[in-house]
């Protein structure tokens, strides 16, 4: 007997049975989430009817975001967002629909963002309380049963991307990475709270894997990657053990969710000017956050040029009435609109609007069913299983 040819033959039956869980026909869906600003107000808009629209296109009151898509990123506030809804509540289901973790942020914001100051040359400095946004994350990731919950602890993926002073290069928080060793999983509050250190607002902030073997000191992800979804894109192509039917952005559907744009005017400048003209240091920070969002969505709308359709990107424009928040703020959020970046450079206003948009995306969903990716094979539970002889 040929030793080589069964174990080719055994591997091959492996690797069908295991990729018959997938079906060729369905798309990996990916779903981005911005940095920026404090409430999370317009990713939260989009949220909120992205999760309405699934509810009722498929008929089920139940639904949430996290059961039609297979990952989930987000940077600042759009990764507390993101982690909320996929946070495990310990039966494998969310901790949080879409409003209910918006309407918390909101009604915490006081908390999260708590504004003081510190000494500065000549002047104060205003900065947020470290401690209050602590006590208040830990809070919103600590279940019923008194489990603090990690990377590892979440339904669907997850990446959130932090900047690490100790290696001065991007870091990102992976659930791929946290279900390999321990030495990659943290505390899915110090992840949140690592990605929202603003420099001009917070302090860095230091943290360590859950086994204490890996540590970082991180400011604001937002700085590198204010716009995760390049990140999740990339993640989703190179990650083939969760993701085995992935060959290419033709086989990916990609939603990436704005938090509106930092500066507006007629100026970068103009949100703080100096009496010299030259930028002050915030408005420094929140140029970078915008360029930084707008490059990857360019190179996003070149990646996917032949098929646009695939990639939806939903981000208003500066024409948000000023002031305007709660209920109103989410109905001008939505009828904004849309704009889509041209391939090579500039962008083109679309005849419909971003609720449209978002309805004509979840159409394809709901058309797909909820994701259906197995456990990775390398998880403890695939391991047990074979260890039982099952």
């Amino acid at each position: 007997m040929d030793l080589s040819k069964v174990t080719l033959e055994i591997f091959n039956k492996l690797e069908q049975k295991w990729l018959a869980h997938c079906e060729p026909t369905k798309r990996t869906r990916v779903l981005s989430i911005d940095g920026g600003g404090t409430t999370g107000i317009v990713a939260g808009a989009a949220l909120i009817h992205l999760e309405d629209q699934i509810r009722l296109k498929t008929g089920d009151p139940h639904a949430q975001i996290a059961d039609f898509f297979d990952i989930i990123a987000g940077t600042g506030i759009g990764a507390l967002l993101a982690s909320m809804l996929v946070a495990d509540d310990g039966s494998g289901r969310p901790l949080f629909t879409a409003r209910d973790a918006l309407d918390l942020i909101t009604r915490r914001n006081s908390e999260l963002f708590n504004a003081g100051f510190s000494a500065g040359f000549l002047r104060r400095k205003r900065r947020f309380s470290g401690k209050s946004m602590d006590k208040v994350l830990k809070e919103i990731f600590m279940r019923d049963d008194g489990k603090v919950l990690t990377l590892k602890d979440t339904c669907k993926p997850l990446l959130v991307p932090c900047f690490d002073l100790n290696s001065s290069a991007p870091f990102v928080f992976s659930r791929a990475d946290a279900s390999e060793s321990p030495s990659f999983n943290f505390e899915l509050w110090k992840a949140c709270r690592a990605t929202s250190a603003t420099p001009s607002m917070f302090k860095p902030f230091a943290l360590t894997s859950v086994d204490g073997k890996t540590s970082c000191t991180a400011v604001d992800g937002g700085l590198v990657m204010n716009n995760p979804t390049a990140a999740a894109v990339t993640h989703v192509l190179h990650n083939k053990r969760d993701f085995p039917s992935v060959n290419g952005v033709e086989d990916l559907l990609v939603l990436s969710l704005g938090n509106g744009p930092l500066i507006s005017g007629s100026g970068p400048c103009e949100r703080k000017p100096r009496s010299n003209g030259e930028c002050s240091t915030s408005s420094v920070v929140d140029i970078v956050l915008d360029g930084v969002s707008e490059t990857i969505d360019q190179m996003l709308g070149n990646a996917f040029c032949w098929n646009r359709a695939d990639y939806v990107r939903i981000q208003v424009n500066g024409l948000i009435s000023e002031g305007v928040v709660g209920p109103r703020m989410e109905a001008e959020v939505l009828k904004e609109r849309g704009v889509e970046s041209l391939p090579f450079g500039g962008k083109r206003l679309l005849t419909e609007t971003n609720g449209q948009r978002i309805e004509s995306f979840v159409q394809r969903l709901a058309a797909s069913g909820k994701t259906s990716l197995p456990p990775s094979p390398c998880k403890e539970s695939a391991v047990s299983l074979l260890s039982n002889g099952r």
